[in-house]
């Protein structure tokens, strides 16, 4: 039969087809003699849009274009981990394999190795009845990885044969299920999943145990949830990636999706470089067996952005669904933004704000709407975690992606250009940034680390909105006509600012804190401060109490006392109560 369905019109990744009974909206199809992705976003009675997620050059009207009856979909299967995809799911490991250091275009690779066996054991027998998302089989992905088969959600039955354990390819059956109706299904190794629909759970839950991360301005004072929401808002040079690195190597997930969405190569080149030579700390292997990393550097094709978060989120649902723990990185939203905005304009639909589509708040919901923590199918508990920067231009929070983000995120962790520039990181701003996730985790960190826990962060946060508003009156008529006790609370944020919240990643036990020395050092700046008021409330200067460089020595206890000693900190207390009280004599 002759494909009487051409391009008609090209206009960078939009590629339009004057015939139009044939495709349906969201439709996968393959677009040239070369075969390019895309994907069909609009149709009318005249003419069937397509968004080509590769790039267009050489295309010309006439091309064939064929639909393949599916929507644009994802292969869900073992040999994910570990692996580096581009946005739209093809191994650039297997196409460099194939096609040299540049993609070809077209590169009909499958997304995962069909070739390779895996050791199989199977979980059911034959008359067992499966519903959607059990799990009939188990292989190991990687030494620390155990990757769960499961069921296809929309499908359930009996089954009525089961092969024996052993090895197998991607597409080899391993059971049979037939369904209510009498047909019979094969079940392998893998499964297709659209992109843009996200997978069904049993029971979504609350948000109330944290994602511990190490970083104490994020543990202790905007902590976010096992599937809980976090924005990254940073200018230029902030350290938005270094953040998320920070955060992939040391958040207790089970397993870390990282995209690099219209990032810099040479930055995507770096996580590549330092995943694998990083030791993961709980299971002393290396990195890279519990990380995918998806790949879209900003000179790959603009549509494959818009595709790459979506393709994320869904490895990440189906990680999920086995029942672990996954945090997803997006690096970063606002590029994928931009992708909306240029494919908007070539579409020619009316802008909104700064030339964004109308649709971007509702884009932007639907991504994040697909975090969180819940009960799957196959009755365990599984969580997504979405963690996505955001760039705005000149750090000006007010445009459009970061008000967005801001309304669809429950964590913000914005980054501030002069922190960054003093040096001073994780550059979160104290001030700016916010969580709203105290009143779910408070409960669990009342639990695990006792109610005092709570009780200093809250002080910790009311200092330093004090000096906040001294520095303002500091700015405006100097530090010396403070009366001593305002004084003192200056100097105690100093402590929290440079002994608490900076922290240094190249140091080997300040690069990640269990949160058990983070109360430590909470509590022996506060006893400190506390013991100073009692003294300076006693008519004796302050000068004195500084020069006993208590204050100077309590911001080096990041680095003096190991995470592995955290009886240390009684010496440190008791050195203070026996300074303080030498004063008194």
């Amino acid at each position: 039969m002759e494909n009487n369905n051409v391009i008609y019109g090209i206009n960078g990744p939009v590629v339009t087809v004057k015939k139009t009974d044939s495709f349906e909206m969201m439709e996968m199809v393959h677009v040239g003699h070369q075969k390019l992705v895309g994907e069909v976003i609009g149709i009318t009675d005249e003419l069937t849009t397509i968004q080509v997620y590769e790039e267009t050059t050489g295309l010309k009207p006439g091309d064939p274009v064929e639909g393949t009856g599916a929507p644009m979909n994802v292969l869900l299967g073992p040999g994910i981990i570990d692996n580096i995809f581009d946005g739209i799911e093809r191994p650039l490991k297997a196409i460099e394999e194939q096609s040299g250091a540049f993609i070809s275009r077209g590169a009909a690779v499958s997304s995962l190795d069909e070739t390779k066996l895996w050791d199989v054991t199977l979980k059911v027998k034959v008359g067992d009845r499966l519903e959607g998302g059990q799990v009939y089989a188990t292989l190991p992905e990687t030494p620390i990885i155990e990757h769960r088969l499961m069921v296809p959600p929309e499908l359930s039955g009996v089954v009525t044969k089961v092969m024996p354990n052993g090895e197998y390819k991607l597409f080899d059956t391993v059971a049979v299920l037939k369904d209510d109706n009498g047909d019979e299904h094969n079940l392998t190794l893998c499964q297709k999943w659209p992109i843009r629909t996200s997978r069904p759970v049993r029971e979504r839950l609350t948000s109330s145990i944290p994602l511990i991360t190490g970083q104490r301005v994020i543990d202790t004072l905007f902590p976010v949830a096992k599937g809980g929401t976090a924005a990254i808002p940073g200018g230029f040079g902030t350290g938005k990636t270094m953040t998320q690195h920070q955060l992939a190597k040391w958040c207790d997930a089970d397993i870390i999706i990282y995209v690099g969405c219209g990032e810099r190569g040479n930055e995507m080149s770096q996580v590549l470089e330092e995943f694998s030579e990083l030791i993961d700390p709980k299971s002393q292997r290396p990195m890279t067996d519990r990380t995918v990393l998806i790949a879209n550097t900003s000179n790959m094709p603009v549509a494959a952005r818009e595709a790459s978060i979506y393709t994320g989120i869904t490895l990440g649902e189906y990680y999920r669904d086995m029942g672990y723990h996954v945090a997803m990185m997006a690096d970063s939203t606002s590029r994928w933004a931009e992708a909306l905005r240029e494919i908007s304009g070539r579409l020619e639909e009316m802008p909104a704000e700064e030339g964004f589509p109308a649709y971007l708040p509702s884009r932007l919901a639907e991504f994040y709407e697909r975090g969180g923590r819940a009960e799957v199918l196959s009755g365990g508990e599984g969580s997504v975690t979405l963690i996505g920067a955001v760039s705005p231009q000149g750090s000006d929070f007010s445009e459009p992606v970061t008000q967005n983000t801001k309304r669809f995120t429950r964590c913000f962790w914005a980054l501030d250009k002069s922190l960054a520039y003093a040096r001073h990181y994780p550059a979160i701003n104290w001030i700016q940034s916010y969580s709203e996730y105290f009143n779910d985790l408070d409960p669990w960190f009342r639990k695990n680390l006792g109610d005092d826990f709570v009780e200093y962060r809250n002080r910790i946060s009311a200092l330093l909105q004090e000096e906040s508003s001294l520095m303002e009156i500091v700015k405006l008529i100097g530090a010396d006509v403070l009366p001593d006790d305002q004084k003192l609370v200056i100097e105690t944020a100093r402590v929290i600012r440079v002994g608490f919240l900076q922290q240094n990643a190249f140091h080997a036990d300040d690069t990640f804190v269990p949160l058990e020395k983070q109360k430590l050092m909470m509590k022996t700046i506060l006893h400190l401060h506390s013991k100073a008021k009692e003294i300076v409330a006693k008519e004796i200067p302050i000068s004195k109490v500084l020069k006993l460089g208590l204050f100077d020595k309590l911001t080096k206890m990041k680095y003096d006392i190991p995470n592995s000693k955290p009886e240390m900190f009684d010496a440190y207390i008791k050195e203070i109560d026996e300074k303080l009280a030498s004063l008194l004599k």
